[in-house]
């Protein structure tokens, strides 16, 4: 049996709107096996990043818990969770939000930096970026700034900064929603080839259909509940 990797336990997740509440998760409950693909899918609003948020440790919903690897990641102090962030889970989202004033190669090595000893392992660290440009093709524009970049670049560089620490888990948002159909077929071909090389965990944010195809699951949100999964 697959070990589980992450495990979310009843989240709920409300907002205050004036003296109205929102309830964007209204009792979610999942889990996800180490080196399964899972699509998280349902219409606008019916809480899909707010969910990946959670997972992923940047957003405490408002009660329920959350397992990685069998650790309560909201029970642990803030340095511990974002430690927890930093070397165990890898973020791609749909405004890549890459630093326009660092470098491609400085884009890449950012998450590498608030690790203990990064400054005594500066060399391998730059050495590892490179290679990871590299491997998304992009070795030749390690100078370059992002504005010099087009939309699937960035994203490859974006896929590029996810993996420096090499993380168990990829969560990706909407990883190709600002991309045209070609560079986006592109990008999910060099995501999913990654994923299956390294046998990594990917949990995805996405609205369209063909892609959710393209992973082992399916997660459905439905108002803020889980509307049903399935293995293919």
């Amino acid at each position: 049996m697959s070990e589980i990797l992450l495990q979310a336990e009843n989240l709920v997740r409300s907002f205050a709107m004036g003296r109205r509440k929102l309830d964007v998760l209204r009792g979610v409950s999942l889990s996800v096996a180490a080196g399964e693909t899972v699509a998280i899918t349902g219409k606008s609003g019916a809480g899909k990043s707010t969910l990946l948020h959670i997972l992923g440790g940047l957003d405490r919903p408002t009660s329920g818990k959350v397992l990685f690897g069998g650790k309560d990641v909201y029970a642990a102090g803030e340095r511990e969770r974002s430690a927890m962030r930093a070397s165990k889970i890898g973020f791609v989202f749909q405004a890549y939000h890459l630093l326009p004033e660092l470098t491609v190669r400085e884009n890449v090595l950012l998450p590498a930096l608030g690790l203990r000893g990064a400054f005594l392992r500066g060399g391998k660290l730059r050495s590892r970026a490179m290679e990871l440009l590299e491997m998304v093709g992009l070795a030749g524009r390690a100078s370059h700034r992002p504005n010099e970049l087009s939309g699937g670049e960035q994203q490859r560089v974006a896929l590029a900064r996810a993996l420096m620490n090499e993380p168990r888990l990829l969560l990706a948002d909407e990883p190709t929603g600002n991309l045209d159909s070609h560079t986006g077929e592109e990008v999910l071909q060099l995501l999913f080839g990654l994923v299956a090389g390294r046998g990594l965990t990917l949990l995805m944010v996405t609205h369209n259909d063909d892609v959710a195809a393209r992973c082992g699951r399916n997660i459905v949100l439905r108002d803020g509940l889980v509307e049903g999964s399935g293995r293919e």
